[in-house]
C-alpha cells in the first residue's frame, strides 16, 4: 500500500511522531525507530542514481576492463 502525504501534512505526522517518540517508555520500540533510520543512511548509492549515471558508470568500467585508459598526467597535460 502507498500513502501520500502532502507538505503540510508531513509536518503534522512528524510532529504527532515527535510526540508519540516522547511519550513512550518502551526501549524496543526507540531502538526499532534508530534502526529505521541507521538503515535509511546506508542506502545503496546506486539506487539513488539517474539512469544515466549508471549508464555512465557502467560504460567506464567496460572502458577501464578494456584497457582503454589514459594517465592521470597526461590527460592533465593536455587540458592545461
Amino acid at each position: 500500500m502507498i500513502i501520500y502525504i502532502t507538505t503540510m501534512d508531513i509536518q503534522a505526522e512528524k510532529i504527532q511522531l515527535a510526540k508519540m517518540l516522547l511519550d513512550t517508555q518502551n526501549p524496543k520500540i526507540i531502538e526499532s525507530i534508530k534502526n529505521i533510520f541507521k538503515r535509511e543512511k546506508t542506502v545503496d548509492f546506486w539506487a539513488e542514481l539517474s539512469l544515466e549515471q549508471r549508464n555512465e558508470i557502467e560504460k567506464a568500467s567496460i572502458e577501464i576492463e578494456n584497457g582503454e585508459i589514459t594517465e592521470y598526467d597526461s590527460f592533465m597535460q593536455k587540458h592545461r
